[in-house]
């Protein structure tokens, strides 16, 4: 019976965030046309509100086009390991209290971690099966950024858990329901996570996996059809889940602020929304740095920052302080 219940669950929220991401792309592009004083779509529907749909029928018509010297298996492969763990990454994001979770899982920081960065592998992949040095450079690019930002923003998540003294977001969310919100605790964490976030999500100033100026598309450069469809979904999915994970952690997640009367997933929902403007904010306004100047800046800013952080955390609290 339980089972069945977590089977349930999980189908509505995969129901749930295949249409988040569908009418996402329809904020990101209404947002950014806002930003840069343009329309953006807006002739599909009222207010161009039916464009999603229109872009998937689309791209469901469209040719897929395979390159010749492409490894077949793995470039098919590739976008379903990048969409189906960035997919996954949500399961144990509590979205209300008691039972608004598919997996409350004890190490649901852990979960969405790990989750999250095997779809790079799927990244990857299609860099090296795509038979093409465009994508090839796009790939490795992905992977060494992994290494580069992962480490500041694994790091910038341990003050938090110490803090609260539990990998499990629903206690990180109670917690915050009595003692306030992380952000204010945990400001310099919450600063590196963020930014190491733009990175892991491919988006401005760290979008140099695709980066169109020098490597075409990068990675999916030689995806077509529903292939390279897969491949954005999973990008808007690392959006999405990078920003609820934010809100979860750092802004209380669910629970209302201010002594403010506590509506299931309303409160969540606002605060996930101002991560994703703020993203999209960035991405409008500024500009795709250099990926040498990335590295540089997440081994020689981020990670210290993140270390002398954790380490000023773990002596407040094994003094029984919280900062």
């Amino acid at each position: 019976m339980t089972f069945l219940i977590v089977a349930i669950k999980a189908l509505v929220l995969i129901g749930v965030l295949l249409g988040v991401t569908a009418y996402i792309t329809w904020v990101m592009r209404r947002g950014l046309a806002r930003f840069q004083v343009r329309y953006g779509p807006n002739r599909v529907g009222p207010f161009g509100l039916l464009q999603p749909l229109a872009d998937a029928i689309k791209m469901m018509f469209k040719e897929s086009i395979e390159v010749v010297t492409a490894d077949r298996l793995v470039y098919w492969l590739a976008p379903v390991i990048a969409f189906t763990f960035a997919l996954a990454a949500f399961a144990a994001i509590p979205l209300g209290q008691g039972g608004w979770v598919v997996a409350n899982l004890d190490m649901g920081v852990l979960y969405v971690f790990a989750a999250s960065e095997l779809a790079v592998y799927g990244i990857f992949l299609a860099g090296w099966a795509s038979g093409s040095k465009y994508p090839l450079l796009g790939g490795m690019r992905s992977v060494a950024a992994l290494i580069g930002y992962e480490l500041a923003l694994g790091l910038a998540l341990l003050g938090p858990v110490m803090v609260v003294g539990s990998l499990n977001l629903q206690d990180i969310v109670e917690w915050q329901r009595q003692n306030g919100w992380l952000i204010w605790w945990q400001l310099p964490a919450f600063l590196v996570y963020f930014i190491a976030a733009l990175a892991e999500m491919s988006r401005t100033p760290f979008d140099f996996a695709e980066a169109e100026q020098e490597l075409v598309g990068g990675f999916h450069t030689e995806y077509t059809g529903m292939a390279f469809g897969v491949f954005f979904m999973a990008e808007l999915l690392h959006w999405i889940t990078g920003s609820a994970l934010m809100a979860t952690i750092f802004l209380g997640g669910w629970a209302a602020p201010f002594g403010l009367p506590e509506v299931p997933v309303l409160w969540f929902f606002l605060k996930w929304a101002l991560f994703i403007f703020l993203v999209l904010w960035i991405w409008a306004s500024w500009f795709r740095t250099r990926y040498d100047q990335m590295m540089r800046f997440a081994w020689g800013v981020l990670f210290p920052v993140a270390v002398v952080w954790f380490l000023v955390t773990a002596y407040f609290v094994s003094k029984g302080g919280t900062l």
